[in-house]
């Protein structure tokens, strides 16, 4: 393994190729937006992405990174949300995994994944676009802006209207998750996955609490 020099390394020398996947190596894990839309004869598309994040919580925001092909085209998508401005962003289990790789093969344009796959639909309530029976989450999204940044990528910023959860997911008293019910995976690089399985705590403290800590480890040390 070549040792990084001191100056890192400039992105703007890399080839767009190597950019990305140093980024998605880096940038881990990520979660996974299965994104459901309609096309123009209502069939119902479905894609993975995962340069997405939730990105506000007032107002409601997510965040969707959109890649052209490589005519720089707009994909299924991209195309159907520039004409409809709705969509639904599914959250991706474990039991989802293989139906969301799926997805994400190379249909050609006006197949619906989600008719090839035997995936089952819901209405959702706030948009037109149907939403996925299994998924463990199911995000309503009107689409608030987008930003082009080159003829390749453009950034998604979507209001979520609605969520729809499993039943015995979210206490929604307190509005916790479950998370040993839900089972998220995230996406690592290449052909890799990850379960969320492993997990633990930090609290956060205020900073007369981490003074105090910090006080009396000195003191342990003297």
């Amino acid at each position: 393994m070549t040792p990084m020099s001191d100056d890192g390394i400039s992105l703007r020398e890399l080839d767009p190729r190597d950019r990305y996947k140093l980024l998605c190596g880096v940038v881990v894990p990520r979660p996974i937006a299965l994104v459901t839309t309609l096309d123009e004869n209502g069939a119902v598309n479905a894609a993975p992405f995962s340069f997405f994040n939730v990105f506000s919580e007032s107002p409601a925001l997510i965040v969707l990174g959109l890649q052209h092909k490589p005519d720089h085209s707009p994909k299924d998508t991209t195309r159907n949300i520039h004409r409809d401005g709705e969509f639904v962003v599914h959250m991706v289990d474990e039991a989802l995994s293989v139906a969301m790789n799926d997805c994400a093969v190379d249909f050609p344009s006006g197949d619906s994944e989600v008719a090839a796959t035997g995936l089952a639909t819901l209405p959702s309530v706030d948009v037109k676009v149907p939403r996925l029976a299994a998924a463990p989450f199911a995000l309503e999204c009107r689409r608030q802006v987008v930003l082009n940044f080159s003829p390749d990528r453009e950034l998604l910023v979507g209001e979520v209207l609605r969520v729809h959860a499993r039943e015995g997911l979210v206490d929604e008293v307190n509005m916790y998750v479950d998370l040993d019910a839900y089972r998220p995976i995230g996406r690592m690089f290449g052909n890799l996955y990850t379960t969320q399985r492993d997990v633990f705590s930090l609290t956060r403290e205020s900073h007369a609490q981490w003074r105090t800590r910090q006080d009396a480890k000195e003191l342990r040390d003297a």
